[in-house]
């Protein structure tokens, strides 16, 4: 069993982060904040898969303004992603949002940033110090140093910040387009601070190469027990993340919300159409959010006794297939009726 890292816990709405809370898996708006309309339905599509937090880009004074009426519609806790101007944050603050995605040190003035986090106090809002290792200040860039070394040191620099100003409802992440970056930059973190870590890869890709620089970046570090929350990047429709992110928390059995699909690989005894097949059970029992296993395997010679584990599974033959239930058959029909015969099964006794 994975040893989380122990942290101060946090809480945006009603998503506790840290501490023995859950993993949570995050995603962010692609819509135009401006859009109320479609980002809550960006959003209401987020939570049907189960997303647990949301962010948004908040560019101007129209988005600010526009958090108001979203978060009063909205399904999920909201955060607001500030750069640079005080005066947003500040808004979105007023506005009920329920956390901010924000660089103290990159917002002006002291006076500035004082005014914004008397507010986040007074509201209990968090703030999510978020570093990236494109973006760091000049003083860093130049610095004789590892790239992760100069993540960690801007994030401590942000989080004296806050300190100095009492406020300790914070959240950090530390990201790099370069996986290996983003490792050693969380790991070191992790040792220096109490404050919960929010993980993901920049820039990671599209969905092949995003979600294999995703799976060893976090699941490398979810692995010894770093992180708290965790977003999925991809250059994809942002509901894909969602998916991502708890397929790669159950695989290390941090999470055990939805159906785990296992599937065999194709070889010489496979006599069924076991790609195509695979795909539509997917597809079929993505609905379902109970923590089962269902198995697709390509052979009757070997399926159920290697997927035993499964709760339920199918084993193709020669025109027909097997249906087994924690390794014992439990039907044989045609090939045609195989999906629709499993699918009732298990929609008696799974939602």
């Amino acid at each position: 069993m994975i040893k989380r890292r122990n942290t101060k816990q946090i809480q945006i709405g009603n998503v506790k982060i840290g501490g023995d809370a859950p993993i949570s898996v995050q995603s962010m708006c692609n819509t135009d904040t401006c859009d109320i309309e479609a980002t809550l339905r960006q959003l209401n599509e987020f939570a049907d898969r189960g997303c647990e937090i949301a962010r948004l880009a908040v560019l101007n004074e129209d988005a600010a303004c526009a958090i108001k009426n979203i978060v009063k519609k909205s399904p999920l806790p909201l955060v607001a992603d500030i750069h640079f101007d005080y005066r947003l944050a500040i808004e979105c603050l007023n506005n009920g949002i329920h956390a901010l995605r924000l660089n103290p040190g990159n917002i002006g003035k002291r006076e500035n940033v004082e005014k914004v986090v008397k507010l986040a106090k007074i509201n209990q809002t968090p703030i999510r110090i978020g570093v990236n290792g494109g973006s760091l200040e000049k003083n860093l860039i130049d610095a004789e140093m590892p790239l992760s070394e100069k993540m960690v040191q801007s994030a401590l620099g942000h989080i004296k910040i806050l300190e100095n100003l009492d406020f300790d409802l914070i959240k950090v992440s530390l990201k790099s387009s370069d996986v290996m970056t983003t490792i050693e930059a969380y790991r070191s973190i992790a040792e220096k601070i109490p404050y919960p870590l929010h993980l993901g890869v920049t820039e990671a890709g599209t969905m092949r190469q995003g979600l294999i620089k995703s799976s060893i970046g976090l699941g490398t570090l979810l692995a010894e027990g770093i992180g708290d929350t965790i977003r999925v990047s991809l250059t994809e429709n942002p509901v894909e993340e969602v998916t991502a992110g708890f397929d790669i928390l159950k695989a290390l059995g941090l999470r055990k919300r939805g159906v785990n699909f296992v599937s065999c690989p194709t070889c010489g005894r496979t006599r069924i159409d076991l790609i195509s097949l695979a795909k539509k059970v997917e597809e079929r029992f993505k609905d379902i959010e109970a923590p089962i296993t269902i198995a697709t395997m390509g052979c009757a010679v070997n399926g159920p006794g290697e997927a035993r584990h499964a709760d339920f599974g199918i084993a193709g033959g020669v025109g027909e297939g097997l249906i087994f239930q924690k390794g014992e058959i439990i039907a044989k029909v045609p090939e045609s009726e195989l999906l629709d015969k499993l699918e009732e099964i298990i929609r008696k006794s799974y939602k």
